[in-house]
């Protein structure tokens, strides 16, 4: 590392004021401090100082979110594999899972990071570090069959008209990741819901074929529900893509259809612990949203007109986007409630009206990436009434303490 130092020492005055490579500054000092923390701190203002910067901070999530990537990949390997009626080992279902994902990946953070290096340079300002982690959650929430153009349009669209034209990383209203999901899902519902979108059924890689099997369906599990005839829930199971039912340990560890990084509970179990342990995800947040989900679904069990008004508080925890959205979406320090108070009620009412919209409208049963965008504009009102109300209550207390001693 000392000699990598030295190395970046040598050539930085090219990239400087006067350097023949000045015009390149941005981009030279976002590489500088993603591999070394800055030594530069705010010279004016009241500001915490702290050794772990928004990069360090960036790739701590980026961490947590391994786990849920890891078992995502191999889960596309599985349902590929188990769709065409093959039998093959671990690593190579993990290995089609892996070839499947990484351009997505490299497509999201070329298209992402691109335009942000391109904007620094222009305003001639450090690069925004961001996208490190909206990079890697853009591919992670979308069906492993949506194609690279799509993502790299969704992309573009939400790093320019949910970020850039806030102000970049720290002004931004909403979610990014979530904003490039929502327009890919509003301009392109054919390719984003249905039974063949969450499986990749075609031997794209050339790693063996096989012909589908009879009554294949890659329709998530809420999608099932969403869509089924039976009378109750009692009379409803959920299947695999191959007619198998499927356990609720199938549903925990994330060995069925869905988006890569939703699918297992057990994995984002895993980076939550991680994001809790470090200070950087808040646990009120995450915790008050499965608060909320939990009341909304009590509620709507009491007034069961439906199988999906009727199913149990933990499929509906299990399914789908929840715990995701609570451990990683709904924690976004940007975008979320900062008041303490008001991370409660934030996360309280994603779980609430997350819920809501799975069982009151079957045809768009997941719900939680509505929740979060729709709560990311109340957030900044949340947090306004909570500092109100405790400037009042002070105010109070400090005039009932004057009249005391004036007595």
């Amino acid at each position: 590392m000392r000699a990598l130092r030295n190395y970046l020492d040598k050539i930085k005055p090219n990239f400087e004021e006067g350097g023949k490579l000045r015009w390149l500054h941005s981009t030279f000092e976002a590489f500088e401090s993603f591999l070394f923390v800055p030594n530069k701190t705010s010279k004016s203002g009241v500001h915490i100082h702290d050794a772990r910067d928004s990069k360090r901070t960036m790739v701590i999530v980026i961490i947590a979110l391994i786990p849920a990537l890891l078992v995502g990949m191999y889960n596309v390997g599985l349902q590929h594999y188990m769709a065409i009626g093959q039998e093959v080992s671990w690593f190579t279902q993990f290995l089609y899972g892996l070839i499947a994902m990484l351009p997505q990946i490299v497509v999201s953070y070329a298209v992402g990071l691109g335009i942000e290096f391109a904007v620094a340079q222009v305003k001639k300002e450090e690069v925004a570090e961001g996208f490190l982690v909206s990079g890697i959650l853009i591919p992670m929430i979308l069906p492993v069959d949506t194609p690279l153009w799509m993502i790299a349009l969704a992309t573009a669209f939400a790093v320019v008209f949910a970020k850039e034209v806030f102000g970049g990383t720290g002004y931004n209203v909403f979610n990014v990741a979530l904003v490039a999901r929502a327009f890919l899902f509003f301009s392109y519902p054919s390719k984003m819901s249905g039974d063949q979108v969450w499986v990749r059924t075609a031997d794209t890689f050339g790693m063996g074929g096989g012909t589908v099997l009879d009554g294949y369906s890659g329709a998530t599990p809420l999608g099932q529900i969403a869509t089924t005839e039976a009378a109750s829930f009692s009379e409803f199971t959920f299947q695999g893509i191959t007619g198998q039912s499927l356990s609720i340990s199938d549903m925990f560890f994330g060995f069925i259809p869905g988006a890569m990084g939703e699918v297992s509970t057990f994995a984002i179990l895993l980076g939550a612990i991680l994001l809790i342990a470090t200070g950087v995800g808040s646990w009120k947040t995450m915790l008050s949203v499965f608060l909320g989900g939990a009341v909304a679904v009590l509620i709507t069990n009491l007034f069961a007109q439906n199988v999906l008004m009727e199913m149990p508080m933990h499929y509906h925890f299990l399914l789908g986007g929840f715990a995701f959205g609570a451990v990683f979406m709904a924690t976004d320090p940007v975008t979320s409630a900062r008041t303490e108070k008001g991370k409660w009620i934030y996360g309280f009412l994603i779980g609430v009206i997350a819920i809501t919209i799975r069982v009151f409208n079957p045809g768009y049963p997941e719900g939680m990436m509505l929740a979060i965008l729709f709560m990311n504009i109340f957030a900044p009102l949340i947090d306004f009434y909570v500092v109100d109300a405790n400037i009042k209550r002070r105010l109070k207390r400090a005039a009932a303490v004057k009249a005391t001693n004036d007595q």
